[in-house]
């Protein structure tokens, strides 16, 4: 999803920033500054540890947390601050002849929000759990693939993506891999494992039809 389908390759962190800040404020929580700065990253034992000391539920913490991030997510898409890429429109024309799935690292209430604002016919949409075994399972894990590829009964097919990682998680799922070139990754040299590497996702009907 992050910088395939949404413009960039990930989350501003000054999302993370906002959302902490609200969870701690929904918490009555009062920490030090550098608590706080570190409560912002995402540091699972760090954040463990710190909300311990503050006398704060880590779990409740992170789920709070998952939360204000999407919704700010969500505010920066309806505002046109993060935008999604000329080429989306491509994944609804495939939707319209094939199984698609949407599979991301990011939060399940963003893909589900962001599914919906493409209107492409997505047959599966998987995002990580508001958890912090939801976020240790992220790509290069195959767990959300492979979860979603057992949610529509299939063991094979083609993830697209724009990192590494997306290509080992890829292929750990046992799926072909297609890297799709953005600005954010002109530098990389194509991954060894890329089963494909393409320019747009306009290349993708035909390069389903040709696989059929």
């Amino acid at each position: 999803m992050d910088g395939v389908v949404l413009e960039g390759p990930r989350t501003d962190p000054a999302v993370y920033a906002d959302a902490a800040d609200a969870a701690l404020e929904t918490l009555d929580a009062d920490p030090t500054p550098d608590q706080r700065s570190d409560l912002r990253r995402n540091d699972l034992e760090g954040v463990r540890e710190h909300c311990e000391r503050l006398g704060i539920d880590p779990t409740r913490f992170w789920e709070l947390r998952e939360r204000y991030a999407s919704e700010r997510t969500h505010d920066r898409i309806r505002s046109d601050e993060r935008g999604f890429y000329d080429d989306v429109d491509a994944i609804a024309a495939l939707a319209d002849r094939t199984t698609v799935g949407l599979v991301t690292n990011n939060r399940q209430a963003t893909a589900e929000f962001v599914a919906e604002t493409v209107a492409a016919d997505f047959d599966v949409v998987r995002g990580r759990d508001p958890t912090f075994e939801g976020f240790e399972r992220r790509k290069p894990d195959p767990y959300y693939l492979e979860d979603a590829l057992d949610d529509l009964g299939v063991t094979n097919g083609l993830y697209v993506g724009d990192s590494i990682k997306d290509v080992t998680a890829g292929r750990a799922a046992g799926l072909e891999t297609a890297f799709l070139r953005r600005p954010h990754n002109d530098h990389l040299e194509r991954p060894a494992d890329a089963t494909y590497e393409l320019e747009s996702l306009a290349a993708l009907p035909s390069l389903v039809e040709a696989s059929e």
